[in-house]
């Protein structure tokens, strides 16, 4: 058997007829002509060196080698069914995987989404990584991701963003703290006190630096840690006050109070951020269409800033979306 000669098309035939028992009933059911079919049995035959059908009681059987030739025409064809079924899923973003690249304090937001896209889709096969501002702009550099999610993008001359989430940064201080309870507080009395800071080339301590110079204010003595988490037990235990953002802080946190700060909170937005130079996975847009439809369903209303739609209306313009 020469099996580069074999084709899709003769299998197809082969299977129809052994199914109908009928040249002419094959040819119906493939919208052929019957010498069209004869001849595609004949070559068939030929190919494999055997005789493959022979006629019974007015109806075509399989041979013993035609037997065999169609249970491997029946297994080949049902893996490309299956093929044709997975890649249905896949381009409708059911199936696949996708990569997405957090800074730290996304990580309070994301799972909220991501919780139910997965129980939704669950074999899209989803990887997070989260690190600091610089780590997860160098994984922007290097096309490392599908998507990337900042609260203060990156330069987007090669890629797209749509905000879909407040983030407001607001001063927080231990309960005990001698301005808890007060109204009316201005920034100049909070910034006698030390203030807890990430570090430099943080979102958040780029916007609030940038917002203390609009107003004419500096900052006093500081302590720099490590994560939102380490500022936060911080502030509880006294070492400082900070400004964070409110995603951080726990439903019920009696540790801390919020302070009324003239000016704040400081308003910033998560923003998902796709690369205009990079194909975007069936699964990444899916992700993206799910959020869109889902974030009333899964954040606090306040928080919603919902702007996917303009997102994804640039990507299925011919963005980075793959075609269907």
């Amino acid at each position: 058997m020469n099996i580069r000669h074999l084709t899709f098309r003769l299998l197809q035939v082969y299977v129809a007829v052994v199914r109908s028992g009928s040249v002419s009933e094959a040819a119906r059911q493939l919208h052929l002509t019957q010498p069209t079919v004869s001849q595609q049995l004949k070559r068939l035959a030929e190919t494999l060196g055997e005789p493959l059908l022979e006629s019974r009681q007015g109806r075509l059987v399989p041979t013993e080698a035609g037997t065999e030739l169609y249970r491997a025409s029946r297994e080949v064809l049902g893996r490309f069914s299956d093929l044709d079924d997975y890649l249905e899923a896949l381009r409708g973003g059911e199936r696949g995987r996708f990569s997405i690249a957090l800074v730290n304090t996304a990580q309070y937001v994301l799972p909220r989404l991501l919780g139910p896209y997965s129980c939704a889709f669950p074999e899209v096969d989803v990887t997070v990584h989260i690190g600091n501002r610089r780590q997860m702009l160098t994984r922007f550099e290097r096309q490392e991701d599908d998507l990337y999610v900042f609260s203060h993008p990156p330069s987007l001359a090669h890629a797209l963003a749509g905000r879909f989430l407040r983030n407001p940064l607001v001063a927080v201080a231990p309960r005990e703290h001698r301005l808890a309870g007060r109204e009316g507080i201005v920034m100049a009395e909070l910034l006698e006190e030390r203030f807890l800071l990430r570090e430099p080339g943080s979102a958040t301590r780029m916007l609030f630096e940038s917002w203390l110079q609009e107003q004419g204010l500096s900052l006093g003595p500081t302590l720099q840690m490590a994560s939102n988490e380490a500022i936060r037990v911080g502030v509880a235990a006294g070492m400082g006050v900070a400004l964070l953002s409110e995603h951080v802080l726990p439903p019920e946190h009696s540790d801390l109070v919020i302070l009324p700060v003239a000016g704040l909170p400081i308003e910033s937005h998560w923003q998902f951020i796709v690369r205009r130079d990079r194909r975007l996975s069936h699964a990444a847009l899916g992700f993206l269409r799910f959020a869109e439809g889902h974030l009333q369903e899964c954040v606090e209303s306040r928080f919603i800033s919902n702007e996917l739609g303009g997102l994804l209306g640039r990507l299925e313009e011919g963005g980075a979306a793959p075609s269907a």
